[in-house]
């Protein structure tokens, strides 16, 4: 993994765990507080495809553009970004009901 990618996921991980807190107080109402990690997933997945997108790839020896337009690009740049929003949520539940749980 190349270092633009590298912290390209540093990046991600960082809004990641800032992203549900930040959500949560916006988002905390009668009506609104089912949404908070479905909206903190899909923002995420669109972060993580963005971030990829910008970041260049890797050069790579015989390494060609891919064929389809980037597609794979975004979609494993959706995937990182989910996976730091897991890595945020996992976070924020420690840190709010510690490691013993609740």
């Amino acid at each position: 993994m190349s270092v633009p990618r590298v912290v390209a996921v540093v990046v991600l991980l960082v809004l990641g765990v800032l992203a549900l807190p930040v959500l949560a107080f916006f988002l905390d109402g009668a009506s609104t507080e089912n949404w908070v990690i479905p909206v903190d997933l899909v923002l995420m997945a669109v972060a993580g495809a963005l971030v990829w997108r910008l970041v260049p790839a890797p050069e790579a020896a015989g390494a060609h553009a891919p064929a389809d337009g980037g597609t794979r690009t975004l979609l494993v740049g959706a995937a990182v970004g989910v996976a730091a929003a897991v890595v945020g949520l996992v976070l924020f539940f420690l840190l709010i009901s510690g490691v013993d749980g609740a």
